[in-house]
């Protein structure tokens, strides 16, 4: 069901993220929560009611958080750590890096309302170096879900992996995508919304639903574009990569930086073994003060930004 603060038809992802990890819960005594004093926005108050002996408040500690987390896992227990993605991630990095990842420690690590979620209260809050940072630590799995079904397919496929993960988790009110009875997520495994062979656009995120409205207004004028929805940057679907570049050109697209993002995962892929033109969307850094909806704007990270990427590309190629 939708948030009661989202508009009809669109859904907070923290929504099917704590229903996840309640029902994992309520199945699984391992599971537990850790959180920085953020049981409010990671909307862990119904599991804490509901399982007081397995929610740890650490209060605004970060480093500390992430390291019970580990601490937990490496008793047996499965951890999700949940804060503020801009806090969670720029504040622990030694702790992921060497108590979760080095460690091979079994504990997943929860970024909620990542990307510019938190607009107005501006660049200290955003949340857009995450994928560039974690993405460069080896044995570190990580996931950005487009709407509610998936993120709580990737808590749950999150719950099952041997290993370290994390989330990226949205506030940002989106549409629940159209999917054929029977899908599943599977980490490391692309999907492929839209069929196409003049374009591709790879997106992953809050994108996803953008990127889908572009490839209508394509549609519309005679350009077949082939949408992927990259949920999982790290490890990349790289088969899904390869037949997107058999297009001849991909345009990428995500809610954060795009060079060593998703968009420059894509790149260095593609520059090795699929040369291709490419273009690039997301933040192109720090970012002002402001709506959420003004910061997509002038970044072109709407569906007519990314149209219109798609048609430079499409000229480009004659």
């Amino acid at each position: 069901m939708a948030a009661a603060n989202a508009p009809a038809g669109l859904f907070d992802c923290r929504d099917a993220y704590v229903r996840a990890v309640e029902e994992l819960a309520a199945a699984d005594n391992r599971i537990v929560a850790v959180v920085n004093d953020s049981v409010g926005s990671s909307k862990l108050g119904k599991f804490r009611d509901r399982f007081p002996d397995r929610l740890i408040n650490v209060g605004i500690a970060e480093q500390n958080m992430v390291g019970v987390g580990a601490g937990l896992a490496n008793g047996g227990k499965i951890p999700f750590v949940s804060g503020a993605g801009s806090f969670l991630t720029a504040r622990a990095m030694e702790q992921i890096k060497a108590d979760c990842a080095y460690s091979e420690q079994n504990v997943k690590l929860c970024g909620i309302s990542s990307g510019v979620a938190y607009g107005e209260l501006g660049a200290t809050h955003h949340s857009i170096e995450d994928i560039a940072w974690l993405r460069a630590i080896d044995k570190l799995t990580v996931i950005v879900p487009a709407d509610p079904w998936e993120t709580a397919a990737a808590i749950k496929a999150a719950a099952a992996h041997d290993g370290p993960v994390y989330v990226k988790i949205s506030r940002m009110p989106v549409p629940e995508l159209a999917r054929p009875a029977g899908a599943a997520f599977a980490i490391g495994k692309a999907e492929t919304l839209c069929e196409g062979g003049d374009i591709a656009l790879v997106v992953n995120g809050t994108l996803v639903h953008r990127a889908l409205a572009a490839a209508e207004a394509l549609a519309a004028e005679g350009v077949a574009a082939r949408v992927v929805n990259m949920a999982t940057v790290s490890p990349l679907d790289t088969d899904a990569l390869a037949a997107a570049a058999a297009t001849g050109a991909i345009v990428t697209a995500e809610e954060g930086l795009a060079h060593g993002g998703l968009g420059g995962a894509v790149a260095e892929y593609c520059a090795q073994h699929a040369p291709v033109r490419m273009r690039m969307l997301g933040f192109a850094g720090f970012q002002p003060t402001g709506s959420v909806d003004w910061l997509f704007e002038r970044s072109g990270l709407t569906a007519e930004g990314i149209a219109a990427a798609a048609r430079e590309m499409l000229a480009l190629r004659g």
